[in-house]
């Protein structure tokens, strides 16, 4: 049976910098960096001297002289990509929206009404150009996987994928296009001989799980050769929850990681907290200075969802990763993540019997932590994130990076 392209990946090009060439005109056609003293987003015209996102505003400077800071506008980014999202359910009913400026969207249900799927991307363009002034890429394939590296691959104009010749696209581009290969991967790839999609896709899948790792490995082997079976979900829900932090090199210091790690962990926890969910596993990531990362999880007695608590346990958790690589002096990246999620509209209190563990959310402890979370989520909604803190976190120094934007960047299913 011919499989049809039936499945559409649709992405923002340069989507911040563009919402900002869009309120100011006379940004357009220069090159222009959201942030300040680090790269938030680049336009086109600024990547074309090497700026990119996570740079620091020096360096970004130094590379291109003529660059224009501008400071982001995050209500308006949230508003346009609402907008864009919604000409989507123009045509389909059937979108997976994975991040602010992107969506899967399927389009077998919609050919009778609107014409072939390439006309349809063709149309998604143009409404999104004509309506909200934005720049959009559409990728058209059979499987997520290949439309998503469809628009990637012919940005800022997207590309149809023939369903006949799909194998035959992927087997020259670089394996970096694909999900899951970062830097690191590449180069150990590169150092197997293996630079290519195509060069992935006729190797040995037990190789493959040697170098990247078992679960990694067998997935990225089933994408090289265009195995995806994923459907378009609509409503999908997250799995997990999380927030990185990526700096110069530091040495982590204690002040150093609260401060990092309470950040991340308020940003996290009050993202749980707003969609009344909880989780039981918390797993941090550190990267070293040699880009090598660790990882270490701990599952809970039961589901948390507050801040001072996921600081303590990541805390716990980082220090364990920093002993076990003591010839290791300095970090480039903490991470936290919480996963199990579970539903956690109210709270269920546990009998004075119970340890007071605040790991148990329903101890006195716990319970204390809940209200006041709770609380103090009421007052940000009314007053801004701003109004209220945790002093560790309100205090530190080693966050320069908006809580709008990583909002937004984090932006759940």
């Amino acid at each position: 049976m011919t499989r049809r392209a039936n499945i559409l990946h649709a992405d923002l090009d340069a989507f911040y910098a563009s919402v900002e060439q869009l309120l100011d005109p006379s940004l357009r056609g220069r090159p222009i960096a959201v942030g300040g003293s680090v790269v938030l987003a680049a336009s086109y015209e600024a990547r074309a001297f090497g700026v990119h996102g996570a740079m620091p505003g020096w360096r970004a400077k130094r590379l291109c002289p003529e660059l224009i800071f501008v400071g982001g506008h995050f209500a308006e980014y949230q508003r346009l990509g609402d907008l864009v999202i919604d000409v989507f359910y123009d045509f389909t009913p059937l979108v997976e929206r994975v991040s602010i400026d992107e969506a899967f969207l399927d389009v077998s249900g919609a050919v009778h009404l609107f014409g072939e799927p390439a006309q349809i991307a063709e149309q998604i363009r143009a409404r999104v150009r004509g309506e909200l002034g934005l720049p959009i890429s559409v990728g058209v394939a059979s499987t997520k996987h290949l439309a998503k590296i469809a628009s990637q691959v012919a940005k800022p104009d997207g590309l149809v994928v023939d369903p006949e010749h799909e194998l035959e696209f992927l087997a020259p581009l670089p394996v970096g296009l694909m999900w899951g290969i970062g830097p690191v991967a590449q180069r150990k790839l590169a150092d197997r001989g293996v630079s290519t999609i195509g060069e992935l896709a006729a190797g040995s899948p037990d190789a493959l799980q040697g170098v990247l790792g078992r679960a990694i490995g067998t997935k990225l082997f089933h994408l090289a050769a265009n195995d995806d079976a994923r459907q378009v979900e609509q409503g999908r829900r997250a799995a997990s929850m999380g927030a990185q932090s990526a700096f110069r090199r530091q040495v982590p210091t204690p002040e150093m990681m609260r401060g990092v790690l309470g950040h991340l962990a308020d940003r996290v926890a009050s993202r749980l907290r707003a969609k009344q969910r909880a989780g039981r596993t918390v797993t941090v990531r550190v990267r070293f200075a040699h880009l090598r990362s660790v990882t270490r999880s701990r599952t809970m007695p039961g589901p948390i969802s507050s801040t001072l608590t996921l600081v303590e346990v990541a805390e716990r958790l980082v220090h364990s990763a920093l002993d076990d690589h003591p010839n290791e002096p300095e970090v480039t990246l903490f991470a936290i993540s919480v996963s199990n999620l579970v539903d956690e509209p109210t709270l269920q209190m546990e009998l004075a019997v119970e340890s007071d563990d605040p790991c148990r959310p329903g101890s006195t402890t716990g319970t204390a932590r809940w209200a006041i979370d709770r609380s103090m989520d009421a007052i940000r909604h009314k007053f801004g994130r701003d109004a209220l803190g945790y002093v560790s976190v309100a205090m530190s120094e080693f966050d320069t990076v908006p809580d709008e934007f990583r909002e937004l960047a984090e932006r759940d299913g």
